[in-house]
């Protein structure tokens, strides 16, 4: 029996993260880290739909996808150079310190269409998570007619312009405002719910995170971590424990301000847990 009774899939990125300072490459991307996430969590059903290249990286990642049990048969796999980003980690806090991309590699150059079949696939799940980074925006009008509920990523760098066209496409909006004051903060949540979402949260790094839904904000702080290595996709790892929590929740006939706050606690716990791995869910190998 699963943990949680629900089905989600995650489109789009996949990469491997290159840690420079010890030549080790793990595998990752946000959607990638959200379908293994869900899996770890025990959703009865996780996938993966996205473009891999043909090179050491992408079969890195194919590989430990298949040793996390997570289904990826709507995959594809094309010639060329898999996504890779060059990274190391500050002795210090453990935070990650991005050097450089391919930007996405291959998946960079070629998107992911969602054809009749394709959409068929996605109905049979409960949702559907994706991001900034993902090149899916084009697909995201199919999946949402479809009536399948999405949930998007944004980044530090989406303008106001990217917001507006995308934010009314999504149930769940995801961003980091670790840069603002808490009332600018509460600003922009109300700015990006007022464009569609049911939902919305911002991360604010060691001030936890904010979120607000139709009838009010919620504030969650961080959980302690024990022995910290590495935050690489600790964002990505609260966004899914509280979705598959709460999609869980909603399906057993739960619901309101309570329901909502249990599963942010329960996300930030979670998150903490991911901070104390090495590249966030573990598979590293040695590259040259």
């Amino acid at each position: 029996m699963p943990k949680y009774p629900v089905r989600v899939l995650g489109f789009g990125d996949n990469v491997v993260d290159k840690y420079e300072h010890m030549k080790i490459m793990y595998p990752g991307g946000n959607a990638v880290n959200f379908a293994v996430f869900a899996k770890k969590l025990g959703a009865e059903r996780s996938a993966y739909m996205g473009i891999f290249g043909s090179d050491e990286a992408a079969e890195h990642v194919i590989a430990s996808l298949r040793q996390e049990g997570v289904e990826m048969v709507r995959c594809q796999q094309v010639f060329g150079e898999n996504g890779a980003a060059r990274v190391t980690v500050n002795p210090v806090n453990g935070d990650r310190i991005f050097l450089g991309s391919n930007a996405g590699g291959i998946r960079g150059d070629m998107r992911y269409v969602i054809d009749r079949f394709a959409l068929e696939y996605v109905k049979g799940f409960d949702l559907v998570h994706t991001g900034n980074y993902c090149f899916t925006e084009r697909e995201l009008p199919k999946i949402k007619a479809s009536g399948v509920p999405i949930s998007f990523d944004f980044s530090d760098d989406s303008t106001d312009e990217y917001f507006e066209e995308i934010a009314p496409l999504v149930d769940y909006a995801f961003m980091s405002c670790g840069d603002m004051t808490l009332e600018e903060t509460y600003k922009k949540l109300e700015k990006v719910k007022a464009l569609g979402p049911k939902f919305v949260c911002a991360s604010r790094g060691d001030e936890g995170c904010v979120a607000l839904d139709d009838s009010q904000f919620y504030t969650q702080g961080i959980k302690p971590v024990e022995h910290l290595v590495d935050t690489m996709a600790a964002g990505d790892s609260l966004i899914t424990a509280f979705l598959v929590t709460y999609l869980a929740a909603q399906k057993a006939g739960g619901s309101g301000p309570a329901v909502i706050q249990d599963c942010l606690t329960f996300a930030a716990g979670f998150a903490s847990e991911t901070c104390g791995l090495a590249g966030s869910w573990g598979h590293g190998k040695t590259y040259d």
